[in-house]
């Protein structure tokens, strides 16, 4: 019997109805028909083929299962990426403040993170985290909102890559040269929920360092044939987990002495 060919451009379609409608799917590797990686990231790109042919247009990328436990949870040895969009880009570098929507995602959550923003081109096979420090012009504390069109999060690896890497939305603080400069791997992080803290950690929860992070994704996207450009923004992946979201929530981003990211969270706009 021969098998059937795997069609990325209908996965792409399923995931493009889930997030429009906001109903999630079954995993599409419950019933085997995902089961490679390479698919996956098939599926992811030809759902920015499909999202790009709507007007919208990729502003950099996220990176994911930066952490061991996420990696081991997935039986994995290294991090995932997707796509930022710039229809998803909820107000990036403009002030410390923002209220966010929920009405836009599916199952969403929250993740404090650390956004850069390159000066300059960063590609080849063997990009370093020197190359890639070079390469940043910038860094802000960031939210990045994780948001899955697979039913109740029950996702294998090949599911969250497929599904754009669980990216939902983003938002990043006040830029920073200063910041992009710092000790990261020392650079003390915190997430504060409505005045909590739930999150303390320092850079090296990301790989070591967020710009290895940054360097491992220049690497895996030269593999695809593609790079980073200047202008695009890189979110380094979680230094915490990810953080359940209810309407009112307000979470707080703080990255060594820099000015904090503040986030609210409302029902929708009408109630923002």
């Amino acid at each position: 019997m021969t098998a059937t060919a795997f069609d990325a451009t209908a996965l792409a379609r399923r995931l493009d109805a889930a997030l429009r409608e906001r109903v999630p799917i079954e995993p599409p590797s419950a019933d085997g028909g995902l089961a490679a990686i390479a698919d996956a990231y098939a599926a992811q790109r030809a759902w920015a083929e499909l999202r790009e042919a709507a007007g919208d247009r990729i502003v950099g990328r996220k990176i994911g299962l930066t952490s061991p436990a996420m990696q081991q949870q997935m039986g994995v040895g290294e991090p995932d990426f997707g796509d930022l969009w710039a229809s998803c880009d909820l107000g990036s570098g403009g002030g410390d403040d923002t209220t966010v929507a929920l009405d836009r995602f599916v199952q969403p959550r929250a993740e404090g993170e650390v956004a850069f923003l390159l000066g300059a081109d960063l590609g080849r096979p063997e990009v370093t985290e020197d190359d890639a420090r070079a390469a940043v012009e910038a860094a802000a504390p960031a939210v990045e909102i994780v948001d899955s069109r697979i039913a109740d999060w029950r996702i294998q690896l090949v599911d969250t890559v497929a599904d754009n890497a669980s990216f939902g939305a983003f938002v990043c603080g006040r830029w920073s040269a200063e910041l992009a400069r710092a000790d990261l791997p020392a650079l003390p992080m915190r997430v504060l929920r409505d005045g909590t803290e739930v999150v303390a950690e320092t850079g090296a929860a990301v790989l070591g360092s967020p710009l290895v992070a940054v360097a491992w994704l220049a690497r895996k996207l030269d593999s695809f044939g593609v790079g980073l450009r200047a202008g695009d923004v890189v979110l380094s992946g979680s230094f915490g987990g990810a953080l359940p979201i209810a309407a009112g929530d307000r979470y707080t981003v703080a990255v060594g002495d820099q000015p904090p990211l503040t986030v609210t969270f409302a029902d929708s706009w009408e109630a923002a």
